[in-house]
C-alpha cells in the first residue's frame, strides 16, 4: 500500500469516527433519529469536496451509527445508501467545479451553496420511506419536512460553515488531494 492510499484510509477512518461521535452527541438531544432529525453529523457531508475519502468515511461511519443507535435495518441500509448517494452527488459537484473554475470557493463563486444539495435531496427522499416502512410513522408527507428541514439545518447551514471554516486550512488538513 503507498503512502497517498494510507492517507486516504487514515482520512476516511477518521472522518468515519467523527460521524458516529456526533451521531452520538445529537442523539442524547434525541436529534439523531426518528421523523425529527439534526444529526450534527450529517454537516460532514460537505467533506467530499475536500477529499475524497469523506466518501467511504461517511457512509461506513453512518452505517456504524445507525447499527450502534438501534435502527431498524431497512434504516442501516437505506439510511446508510442516502448518505453514500449524497456524498458521492458532493464529490462529484466539487469534482467538476475544480475541473472548470480552478477553486469553487473562488471570490463570488455561487456554486459553492449548491454542495449540500445532493445530501439533503438524497436524505429527503429516501429517509420519509425508511421512516413509513420500517417504524411506521405517519404521515408520510410530514417526514418529507421534518427530515428536509433537519438536513437543511444539517447540511446546509452547518455544512456550509463548516466548509467556509476547513476552506482556510485545507492544505494543511487535505494535502494534495483537492
Amino acid at each position: 500500500m503507498n503512502k497517498k492510499n494510507i492517507y486516504l484510509l487514515t482520512q476516511a477512518a477518521m472522518i468515519a469516527a467523527l460521524y458516529v461521535v456526533l451521531t452520538f452527541v445529537a442523539n442524547a438531544f434525541g436529534l439523531a433519529n426518528y421523523a425529527v432529525q439534526v444529526r450534527f453529523s450529517e454537516a460532514l457531508t460537505i467533506l467530499p469536496l475536500f477529499t475524497p475519502a469523506g466518501i467511504p468515511g461517511l457512509f461506513i461511519g453512518c452505517l456504524i451509527s445507525n447499527i450502534l443507535t438501534g435502527c431498524a435495518l431497512p434504516d442501516i441500509v437505506f439510511g446508510s445508501a442516502a448518505t453514500l448517494i449524497g456524498a458521492l452527488g458532493t464529490w462529484k459537484l466539487g469534482n467538476t467545479w475544480n475541473k472548470a473554475a480552478g477553486n469553487f470557493f473562488s471570490p463570488g463563486a455561487k456554486n459553492i451553496f449548491l454542495a449540500p444539495l445532493p445530501p439533503i435531496l438524497a436524505n429527503t427522499i429516501i429517509v420519509p420511506f425508511v421512516l413509513f416502512y420500517a417504524y411506521g410513522i405517519r404521515p408520510l408527507w410530514l417526514s418529507f419536512l421534518t427530515v428536509g428541514a433537519g438536513e437543511v439545518i444539517s447540511c446546509g447551514v452547518l455544512g456550509l460553515l463548516l466548509a467556509f471554516t476547513l476552506n482556510k486550512y485545507r492544505s494543511q488538513l487535505f494535502g494534495k488531494n483537492l
